[in-house]
Order: C-alpha cells, then structure tokens, then sequence
C-alpha cells in the first residue's frame, strides 16, 4: 500500500503533466469522449452530426460559406480531422501554383478538402478522391455536390486505396497523376506511394502532399521519401487541424524520377 506522504509526493509530478500536455488531453476529450457520448445520444456518427449542422446553416453552392460552416462546427462543437484552414490555405496554393490537370485524392473523410482543392482546380481539370468508409463517402458524396461540383469535376470512388490505385490506369484511362494528396490512414502512405510507383502513375515533377506526418507521424514513409533518392522533399510546419497549440505537419514531395 502506498504511503499518503509518497501520493502525495507525486502530485506536483502530475500536476505539471497535466499542465504540459492539457492541449492533448483536450484533444482525447473531444475525439473520443464527447464522440462516444453524442454518438449514444444521437444515434449519429459525428460526421453525420456535422453535416446536419452543415446543411442547416450554410448556403448551398457556395463552397466558401461551406466550408466555414465546417470550421465553426470544429472550433465550436465537435472536433472532426478535417484539414481546417491553416492546411487548407497550404493545399489550395500548391494547387494554384502547378495547376495539376489530374489529382488523387485519398481520404476523402467528409469532403472538406476536396472542396478546397475543387474550387482551385484549373479548367477541365478533375479530381478523383477515395474513401474506403461508406458512412464518411455518403457524407462526403453530398457535402461534395450541395456545394455545386458535379461528376465530370470531382469523381468520389468508394474503395480501399490499394484496391484503386493497380487499376486506376485501366478504369479511368488516366495515364499519369499530376498532384497526390494523402490524408488517410497514416500507415497506408508508404504503401500506397510505391503502388503509386509500381503502377507508373507518377510523372516527373508530380507533387504527393501528406498530412498529418508530425502528428500523428508517418516515420517509415518519411524514411522512404528522403532516402529513396526519387524525390526532393520538405515539411510545412504547421497545427493540428483546429488545435493550434500542437505542432503538425505536411511533407511535400516532389517525384523526379531518379534512383
């Protein structure tokens, strides 16, 4: 049995836990606890939840206004790993700046960066995104169209990522892919970025852009990228979306083709 004077000792010791890391406290209370309550409650996932609020309050093709009604729905209410807008700021620049006439998109989640990077999109240009979760691509499917973006400029694909990626060439008669976003599962990117490869998808001078790689971390894909010798690369420092006390990241790389 521990001594009071030995518990108490080490108040001072979680105190000054608590207080380091309360930013990542709040983050597990949002995320997962008040999820699973209002998941109970509701009988809705919270992406379901968002785009009830969404709906409700924004003004239909106007992805602008959209995607602030996202924003204050994260600030305020729920937290959802949208991109948010200081990342969305990043994407929709590099979009801006190579105008990619192809983009691959995965993880497509709710829609938000899709929008963003949609409304950028140069003339016929289009956008493929994949989404693996059913319930998120409905979402997505409907945020993506209420905000006016029709098939012929951003086609959904309900699929695992690696099942997508050895048939895009054959399906969707793409030949090469000018600019990749990766924002799904952390541990798919090294995966799906030497398919990327295998498959010839990649032309010199294609962009892949990752999110996420501080925070949650992606070390084995970030190992492959600098070591590799096919890619030049670097991070955009930035905060985890809606959080901007903890430090993330987007490493941008860009194929050149060279072992």
């Amino acid at each position: 049995m521990v001594s009071p004077a030995i518990a108490f000792a080490f108040i001072p010791f979680l105190m000054t836990l608590v207080i380091r890391y309360r930013y990542y406290f709040l983050l597990f209370w949002r995320a997962v606890v008040l999820r699973k309550v209002q998941d109970y409650v509701t009988g809705l996932s919270r992406e379901e939840r968002a785009f009830h609020y969404v709906m409700s309050n924004c003004i239909p093709g106007d992805p602008e206004n959209i995607l602030g009604t996202f924003d204050e729905w994260c600030f305020h209410s729920e937290y959802l790993s949208n991109l948010g807008p200081e990342k969305g700021r990043i994407l929709e620049r590099l979009i801006y700046e190579n105008a990619p006439q192809t983009v691959l998109e995965l993880g497509t989640y709710c829609g938000y960066s899709t929008l963003r990077m949609a409304r950028t999109l140069t003339l016929n240009a289009r956008l493929y995104t994949v989404e693996m979760d059913e319930r998120n691509a409905a979402v997505a499917e409907k945020v993506i169209r209420m905000a006016g973006f029709d098939e012929d400029t951003v086609e959904q694909i309900v699929r695992p990522s690696d099942e997508v990626i050895p048939q895009f060439r054959e399906k969707f008669e793409v030949d090469k892919i000018d600019f990749v976003f990766m924002n799904h599962w952390k541990r798919c990117y090294l995966r799906d970025l030497q398919l990327l490869e295998d498959y010839n998808l990649l032309r010199e001078g294609s962009i892949i852009l990752a999110d996420n790689v501080i925070f949650t971390g992606a070390p084995h894909f970030m190992q492959y990228a600098k070591s590799c010798g096919k890619y030049g690369w670097k991070i955009h420092r930035t905060h985890l979306d809606y959080f901007r006390h903890i430090r993330d990241g987007m490493a941008e790389l860009t194929y050149t083709g060279v072992k």
